[in-house]
């Protein structure tokens, strides 16, 4: 009898604890599908007033989702107002420069604090560390004023070299290098290279990953920066894609520039964040299903 009793207590207590988790699921299902919403609704919009024809003079009222006149007239208008070609080509520059020096100098930073015996190593880390407390905002005067003593207003340069101390990533890169055996390079020392050989052919590779990643991250923060370009930049024919939807939304608060224009240039500027996105999420499950290094 106390058998089946007990018997009778372990399925009872299987069903509550299955129901729990359903319940459970489900509402984290429904919280992420309601976020989810909440973030591509805007888009959709913005997509929609931009392939509407109406939307050239006025913002469509009522708001219909699938427009009755769609064309391409709105990017058409905002290619040939806006110099997108040049805002991108600008944008592009800036971003592949900072890409390049804070990727690399950050796996350099990284390799070295992880790898190398360096003499007060944890202390420098934790100093490094430090100054992600420090506000972008409060560094722009600082920068500012350096950067007009050293003649290097209205030029990329005033992107290039701040670059050169990603803090972010030399953390992301050292956490990423210690879960990489030291042995490796202790083998390749032993036949004979040297540590810049070290850290090209084995650590460097091995790091595709957080490379990928890095390049996201860093992608993301120029293509989406607006106040620090603001700042250092005067001239329209060297502004990035955010100073210049900036300004045509000026021009269409002032009624200078149609709606749908600015929708459109708007659009445009997502879709390259959108692919190198998707690209590089792709690249980086590949990396570490085929790194295959484990301590």
């Amino acid at each position: 009898m106390s058998e089946i009793t007990a018997v009778s207590q372990v399925k009872i207590s299987i069903q509550s604890r299955r129901k729990s988790d359903f319940v459970r699921n489900t509402f984290v299902i429904a919280l992420l599908l309601a976020g989810g919403i909440l973030i591509i609704v805007p888009f959709i919009v913005m997509l929609s007033i931009s392939l509407d024809k109406d939307a050239v003079f006025e913002f469509p009222f009522p708001f219909k989702l699938v427009p009755e006149n769609i064309g391409l007239d709105n990017f058409k208008m905002a290619i040939a107002n806006t110099k997108m070609m040049q805002l991108y080509l600008n944008t592009f520059m800036v971003a592949g420069g900072v890409i390049f020096i804070s990727t690399f100098s950050a796996l350099l930073a990284g390799y070295a604090l992880s790898k190398l015996n360096v003499k007060g190593g944890k202390i420098i880390l934790l100093l490094v560390l430090a100054t992600l407390m420090i506000p972008g905002e409060a560094t722009l005067i600082p920068l500012f004023m350096l950067f007009k003593q050293l003649q290097l207003l209205n030029s990329y340069w005033a992107f290039y070299l701040p670059a050169i101390s990603y803090v972010f990533g030399t953390f992301l890169t050292k956490q990423f290098m210690d879960g990489v055996p030291a042995e490796l390079r202790e083998a390749a020392i032993i036949d004979g290279a040297n540590e810049f050989q070290c850290f090209s052919k084995i650590y460097f590779v091995l790091s595709m990953p957080i490379v990928a990643t890095l390049i996201i991250l860093t992608f993301l923060n120029v293509w989406n920066s607006f106040l620090f370009p603001l700042i250092m930049l005067n001239d329209p024919a060297k502004y990035t894609i955010q100073l210049g939807i900036a300004m045509l939304k000026s021009r269409t608060a002032s009624g200078e520039a149609p709606p749908g224009m600015n929708m459109a240039a708007t659009v445009m500027s997502v879709i390259p964040v959108l692919i190198v996105y998707l690209f590089f999420q792709r690249y980086i499950i590949q990396s570490i299903a085929h790194s295959g290094i484990k301590q």
